[in-house]
């Protein structure tokens, strides 16, 4: 499966649209506590095992995104954004990874 920021596959063409396909994840605040309690893992003021939280939840939302393009009988997703956002307030400090693009068909040109 090919995940491109691009709108187009370059040497590609797209043959069909199948339409919009989106991946979620939270990381919740008990991962916060987990992290910041006890010893920290710091070396160079980077915080690895938080780094290692947060990707394991952007490939979750990216494996949602694969399956769901996969399932549309597509091959390949263009406009492939991911984000990040501190859900807050009645959530506590959860964070969202979500992926965010369009599903295609494509065929050699």
């Amino acid at each position: 499966m090919l995940f491109l920021t691009t709108p187009n596959i370059e040497g590609k063409k797209i043959i069909e649209y199948h339409g919009l396909v989106t991946g979620e994840a939270l990381l919740g605040a008990n991962v916060y506590k987990d992290l910041f309690s006890g010893v920290r893992d710091v070396v160079g003021g980077r915080t690895s095992a938080y780094e290692e939280e947060l990707k394991k939840a952007r490939d979750i939302a990216l494996e949602s995104v694969e399956e769901k393009t996969a399932a549309m009988g597509a091959n390949a997703i263009v406009g492939v954004r991911i984000k990040y956002n501190n859900l807050g307030g009645t959530m506590g400090n959860t964070i969202m990874v979500t992926v965010i693009g369009t599903a295609v068909s494509y065929t050699e040109q």
